[in-house]
């Protein structure tokens, strides 16, 4: 949709139920020297959406052009939520499904990477934290999901074994989001680079939206 003027600029069609979420890639086709940059891009200006459905699949979008271009199919039920990477991670999809998986997934062969199973119930919720985990780089290889079995889970992208924390409140887990501190803490696990902090802000089955710090 065009925000200004509220008119529709494009049509996506293809899944055969209900579409429950999208999420749209972070990159250009080009770098700001002016060079092409393929990191990302599958095709058109580099713009790419990502669409999880009550049919079982995710599909990835071409903006400019509409056409779909990839079909992921391997949860064995609802998805519930989708979500690009960023940075090194930038050539990946989260998903989270009725199946009770979370699943990495690799946007230019179209091949899972990882599936990530503990939880117990329904997966509403995916999302890539900002932590590191015994990593030479700087790049998270920490992700995070909510589920409606009362838990946020923590998981490195690396392995498919357990998770590595498992965070337990009074009820269902529907939407996360990692917002950085304006408020110092003493705390230095949450510390992460220089001066910066992060919280875990999610919203619950009951109502309630829950800020840990």
């Amino acid at each position: 949709w065009d925000v200004e003027t509220s008119k529709s600029l494009h049509i996506f069609n293809g899944h055969e139920k209900g579409v429950w979420c999208v999420d749209i890639s972070p990159l250009q086709s080009n770098n700001n020297n002016g060079n092409n940059n393929n990191i990302g891009m599958i095709g058109g200006n580099g713009y790419t959406i990502c669409s999880g459905s009550l049919d079982k699949t995710i599909q990835i979008w071409d903006i400019e052009t509409t056409k779909q271009i990839i079909v992921l199919k391997r949860h064995t039920n609802y998805v519930w939520s989708v979500k690009y990477g960023s940075n090194k991670l930038i050539n990946t999809i989260l998903s989270g499904s009725q199946d009770k998986s979370v699943r990495l997934w690799d946007i230019r062969s179209g091949e899972q990477i990882q599936v990530f199973n503990g939880h117990t119930s329904i997966v509403w919720s995916v999302e890539y934290s900002p932590f590191v985990i015994q990593n030479n780089s700087d790049n998270s290889n920490v992700i995070c999901s909510g589920s409606l079995d009362n838990t946020i889970r923590f998981w490195d992208i690396r392995s498919n074994k357990k998770e590595l924390y498992v965070m337990r409140v009074d009820n269902g887990v529907f939407c996360i989001k990692f917002i950085e501190s304006k408020k110092k803490v003493n705390n230095s696990e949450q510390k992460l680079n220089g001066n910066s902090f992060v919280n875990l802000c999610y919203g619950s089955y009951k109502g309630l939206v829950c800020v840990w710090g």
